[in-house]
């Protein structure tokens, strides 16, 4: 089979391309290579599924406000039943002494992309949020609107809904190899047999992006990093609490009648990650995690772990920032990678980008040159510095 697009990973940056590609018009052949159709491991379901526009950079900020008119429109543009129950819940990220520079900086940049983010004292965030302790607190940026979480796995059906009536071929396969040839790549193998010819190719593998990138001998700084979620009951249910991020890299955000918590895990280890490792580290939480929660919420002192799971995202080591746009000597190669944690809600905007890219030859919504792959062969990194 020959396409003139291969898509591989078709989960939300997958779905994404496809579908935006359709919408800007591109009327070619289109395949999209998915190994889990379930979507029972992918970064897509597995996530928090939390949007914030509570970036350190405007090209953040941007595409994740692209993807919050998205929400704001939802049943215009899916159709009526849309719904993946977006919570309008905030970010509350608190900042020490130490970490209050950056705090204040990301705010000046953040107010200055039209983002609704107060910054204010200890004592201001005490009398807005009686239940928070802010012991060891300067100041905390909130977000009073355009920011909380929503149903991932029903944002994910809605773009896959969409796609079966623009002719898409989904293929239920890994990418097992890519031919290429000279400063082109022409064909994708898969582990059922099968070699797709390819115009183009699109790299949206999520968390395995650096092993299909080397399948086309290209070096792609993207490896997974497993994460823990961990869900717990408590007595007190504080209806105004936003997704709460403290100092040491612990959040902590409602959800219906419990709440998810995690973070504070390590970025760097001596071991390469094992993309198959979804076993729960039930320590983090009891020794890590809880007593953090117990200190900056007094009232979860007492509290009640139900059930965790693991997922894994898509961690660029250089900058903890996406890739995107093509590779600057293999043109017909296209990344959209490496989000490090954001590419859920950032990925609508990231199909747009790839599809004006593929259809129009150049960026029309958002620039995204800055993501580019330039970067990444020089060694040059573009520091997202609000990495949750």
């Amino acid at each position: 089979m020959r396409y003139d697009i291969v898509i591989i990973g078709g989960a939300i940056v997958g779905s994404s391309v496809a579908y935006h590609l359709r919408e800007e018009g591109f009327a070619g052949s289109i395949a999209l290579i998915e190994r889990d159709p379930q979507f029972s491991h992918a970064a897509t379901t597995l996530s928090c599924a939390s949007i914030r526009q509570q970036f350190s950079i405007p090209e953040n900020i941007r595409l994740s406000q692209f993807t919050l008119k998205l929400f704001r429109r939802l049943k215009e543009t899916f159709g009526a039943d849309a719904d993946i129950g977006f919570r309008e819940g905030g970010y509350l990220i608190l900042a020490g002494e130490a970490g209050l520079p950056i705090l204040k900086a990301n705010h000046e940049t953040q107010v200055a992309e039209g983002a609704d983010i107060l910054l204010e004292d200890a004592g201001q965030l005490a009398r807005r949020f009686p239940w928070l302790s802010v012991e060891g607190i300067s100041a905390g940026a909130y977000g009073r609107s355009g920011e909380g979480w929503f149903d991932a796995h029903a944002l994910l059906t809605l773009f896959r809904k969409a796609l079966r009536d623009r002719k898409i071929d989904f293929i239920t396969a890994s990418a097992a190899g890519i031919k290429r040839e000279g400063n082109r790549v022409t064909a994708v193998s898969l582990d059922n047999g099968e070699t797709l010819e390819a115009g183009t190719v699109v790299n949206a593998a999520g968390p395995n992006a650096g092993k299909v990138a080397a399948f086309a001998g290209l070096e792609l700084p993207v490896e997974p990093r497993k994460r823990n979620v961990f869900v717990f009951e408590a007595r007190e249910k504080y209806a105004d609490m936003p997704l709460l991020v403290d100092p040491s890299g612990i959040y902590v955000r409602p959800e219906g009648s419990v709440y998810l918590t995690g973070g504070a895990e390590p970025e760097e280890g001596d071991v390469a990650p094992d993309p198959k490792d979804f076993d729960v580290n039930w320590p983090l939480f009891e020794e890590v995690i809880w007593p953090v929660l117990a200190t900056r919420i007094p009232a979860f002192e007492a509290i009640k772990p139900t059930r965790a799971w693991v997922g894994h995202y898509d961690y660029n080591t250089l900058d903890q920032n996406g890739v995107i746009g093509p590779h600057p000597e293999v043109a017909n190669f296209l990344f959209a990678n490496g989000f490090s944690g954001h590419g859920l809600q950032q990925a609508p905007a990231v199909g747009k980008s790839i599809a004006e890219l593929v259809v129009h030859g150049g960026y029309r919504t958002i620039d995204c040159t800055a993501f580019g792959y330039e970067r990444v062969a020089e060694g040059r990194a573009f520091r997202e510095l609000n990495v949750i």
